[in-house]
């Protein structure tokens, strides 16, 4: 009885083995890979070994002009409608690559208590949309040598309309 245990224990172990070589799980947590469903193949990443996350750089958010152009941007281009009472959060992650541009979005919708929602259309798709057209990110640079980067854009969303962009 023993042997079949461990018999059955080395099967299990060998066989989780050959399902785990299977999975391609990212090098960093939060890594975003190419997919060419959601995905420009003219977005290039300049260094696919080392993207670092925005605050790597002690700055802030990267943006020509600071924070006053991308709230003035969404401002003068988000069309707000009254008949939708949408309430809740909108993220938008993506990668500024180390000429400046933008590319990967990736969009979580949550409700105030942070649980997974589904926005209106016309709220979500808006904001998504907008977040990919939006034009003034820096390349980061430290000593000389440019860098891609991840940004995220938060939407804090009250009665179908934005109150807040975060960070």
């Amino acid at each position: 009885m023993r042997t079949f245990l461990w018999g059955l224990c080395i099967f299990l172990l060998t066989l989780s083995e050959l399902h785990a070589q299977d999975i391609q799980y990212p090098k960093n947590v939060g890594d975003i890979n190419y997919n060419s469903q959601f995905d420009s193949s003219d977005f290039i990443i300049c260094d696919s070994n080392h993207i670092k996350q925005y605050s790597n750089f002690g700055k802030g958010m990267q943006i020509y002009g600071e924070k006053t152009k991308l709230l003035d941007y969404f401002s003068d281009n988000f069309q707000t409608s009254e008949t939708i009472e949408e309430t809740g959060y909108i993220t938008v992650r993506f990668i500024v690559n180390c000429q400046g541009q933008s590319g990967r979005f990736r969009m979580y919708e949550m409700d105030n208590d942070f649980k997974a929602k589904k926005f209106a259309e016309q709220i979500s798709r808006q904001i998504l949309r907008l977040t990919r057209n939006f034009k003034l990110w820096k390349a980061a640079e430290k000593e000389g040598v440019y860098y891609d980067y991840y940004q995220y854009l938060t939407f804090k969303i009250e009665n179908g309309l934005i109150k807040e962009i975060l960070p």
